[in-house]
């Protein structure tokens, strides 16, 4: 991944809707949602989440395939592996053992 693309793709997450947005997209997995349900989750606007769909698709973090009358949102999953990859690269100088992620358990909100 080039600098100018993990700029772009940085700057697109650095927005707390859009960022919602992109982390249920990853959370949905390869099937997307379809954008109906995006705004009902999020609550957004059309017009809103049209506009920040858009900031994720133009810095290449999300891509749009219409399926009938649907038009389902994917993350692009080559794309944030290139991030994290160019994020991680040459981390601890390259020993990718020392910095692996951890990965913390997701607790749950009691209701």
């Amino acid at each position: 991944m080039k600098i100018k693309a993990a700029i772009s793709a940085l700057s697109a997450l650095a927005h707390d809707g859009r960022l919602a947005i992109y982390r249920m997209l990853v959370q949905a997995g390869p099937a997307g949602l379809a954008v109906g349900r995006i705004a009902k989750k999020t609550e957004m606007p059309g017009a809103t989440l049209s506009f920040h769909l858009s900031a994720l698709k133009h810095a290449g973090l999300v891509r749009a395939e219409r399926q009938g009358r649907e038009l389902i949102q994917t993350a692009d999953f080559t794309n944030m592996n290139a991030l994290v990859g160019y994020l991680t690269e040459n981390c601890c100088g390259g020993d990718a053992m020392a910095c692996a992620p951890v990965v913390q358990p997701v607790r749950k909100k009691r209701a």
